[in-house]
């Protein structure tokens, strides 16, 4: 799913975030949801069910006609999602902004799967618009996992492990003729839709503490070497667990070549704070790799917050958690609160420590 509004294209508090539950499925998982990337309300959604699913794959591929096609349940906003038969799933974007991406996913993951060290998925069949349906469409192989829960993770010190080793294994891959990743723009480049959205929940964050760390993020240097490839959403969604281990990373939507510190945003999405130190040791990140992978987590979450707090909630949980713990990293490291004054109102929706 995609929430950046400039781009026209998620522990928090007890019952938001629920246990973990057995999936069978392509980024379904505890969260009921399949990918993160940032969308806002859009005026062009196609609509979706079962039966235009079943009439698409009959047309299409005459061959899985007979399969069953159940929906599965998500609060995604940029792919329906639909079982087909025990180990594939059929992927309808919603909008044309995410129909894009169809493409880019058949021609890169053939080829990036065999360099990475844990699942990707597998493409097995690529639709084209039909049924009234406007878009081109997927079929990939089924992966079964189990989304992982933030900050709640059986053996993180495994968990970090295996992503800085799925962080590290893309960013070595050859970036020739790779596409720009879907956030392949500078941190500086959000500046503005950051605090625009900082201040359009004054009363929900402690903007106070949200600017300072998102201030410190800003003064981090530029990155100036090569882009390299990244997947660009680690989020909780994106990724399944076989075990105590990273089983599978899914949804490469937003793949591409970018700032390797985009994907260093898992530390505050998915790890415990007491991971991060081996997460980063993994990644070789310098300071100021680090700080602007915390700025990029900071950005991502605020905006999903401003889009989501009142129709998603659980998108708006998980963003919730993600602000809390940049923050809980700000007063450890010291970072100040500008001028007092701008805390949530008590009794509203806190997102700062407390």
């Amino acid at each position: 799913m995609r929430t950046d509004p400039n781009r026209g294209s998620s522990p928090t508090g007890g019952d938001l975030l629920a246990a973990p539950k057995r999936v069978d499925g392509w980024g379904v998982g505890a969260f009921g949801w399949v990918g993160i990337r940032e969308v806002f309300v859009r005026g062009d959604e196609s609509d979706i069910d079962a039966a235009l699913a079943r009439r698409l794959v009959g047309a299409r591929f005459p061959r899985w006609a007979g399969l069953p096609v159940e929906a599965v349940e998500s609060a995604g906003t940029s792919n329906a999602m639909y079982r087909l038969g025990a180990d594939m799933v059929v992927r309808l974007p919603r909008f044309a902004g995410a129909a894009g991406d169809v493409e880019k996913e058949h021609v890169w993951l053939p080829r990036l799967a065999p360099l990475l060290p844990v699942a990707v998925p597998v493409p097995l069949g690529q639709g084209t618009p039909a049924e009234g349906y406007p878009w081109r469409w997927s079929v990939y192989r089924w992966l079964d996992g189990v989304t992982p829960t933030p900050g709640r993770l059986a053996r993180p010190d495994l968990f970090a492990a295996d992503l800085a080793a799925f962080v590290t294994a893309l960013r070595r891959i050859d970036p020739a003729g790779g596409p720009p990743s879907y956030r392949s723009e500078p941190l500086a480049a959000r500046d503005a839709v950051t605090r625009a959205a900082t201040a359009e929940l004054a009363g929900v964050i402690d903007t106070g503490a949200v600017t300072a760390a998102w201030d410190a993020a800003s003064r981090a240097p530029a990155w100036d070497g090569p882009a390299v490839w990244i997947h660009a959403d680690l989020q909780p969604g994106n990724m399944l667990v076989d075990g105590e281990r990273l089983g599978a990373v899914i949804d490469f939507g937003c793949a591409g070549l970018g700032d390797p510190a985009v994907d260093l945003i898992p530390a505050w999405y998915v790890l415990p704070a007491g991971a991060r130190a081996a997460f980063r040791a993994g990644v070789d990140a310098d300071d100021a790799t680090w700080e602007r992978g915390r700025g990029w987590a900071l950005s991502i979450a605020l905006l999903e917050l401003r889009s989501y707090r009142v129709t998603n909630p659980v998108m708006a949980g998980i963003a919730r958690h993600v602000i809390r713990e940049i923050l809980a990293d700000q007063r450890h490291t010291g970072v100040r609160s500008p001028a007092a004054g701008r805390s949530p109102a008590p009794g509203t929706d806190r997102t700062a420590p407390h």
